[in-house]
């Protein structure tokens, strides 16, 4: 027999309904004003990410962990994977401002330019990989000393 499923603490459940209505709240102040362009990015991201992201990942995913090896596979490729995925979000997040798409409209709103953004992407996409290689760096040798104090002495 499966268990039943539990409705949840009164908090859980106060905590739900309230998130629930902050997502309605958000959802009804973005379609506030160009519904339209916002229905078209929705239906034009997730065929995006669909169609070409999501091969193209699984493809350079794929690549890695070809070039890395059997061993020590799965520990040896998150290392490649988490910066990866933190730079693609911050890509996806910042995209018209990385490509200057929307210099003008960011300009009047804030004043700002926008031209610094694919500079800062790239330092941060550098040293998010840079930071990964290096705790890799650091494990590898940890795993090394670890194995030649196990190592008997054969005289």
């Amino acid at each position: 027999m499966r268990p039943r499923p539990t409705l949840g603490s009164p908090f859980q459940i106060l905590l739900l309904a309230c998130s629930f209505a902050l997502a309605g709240y958000a959802g009804v102040r973005l379609f506030a004003g160009n519904w339209q362009g916002v229905a078209l990015w929705l239906v034009g991201a997730a065929l995006l990410h669909d169609l070409v992201l999501l091969p193209l990942y699984a493809v350079a995913d794929r690549a890695v962990v070809r070039a890395l090896g059997t061993a020590g596979l799965r520990e040896r490729t998150l290392y490649v994977r988490v910066p990866a995925a933190l730079s693609g979000l911050l890509l996806l997040v910042w995209f018209p401002l990385i490509t200057g798409m929307v210099d003008r409209p960011y300009r009047s709103a804030t004043g700002l330019s926008a031209d610094g953004f694919l500079a800062r992407w790239l330092l941060i996409s550098a040293a998010l990989f840079a930071g990964s290689a290096l705790l890799l760096a650091l494990r590898e040798l940890r795993l090394r000393r670890a194995t030649k104090r196990r190592r008997p002495v054969v005289h």
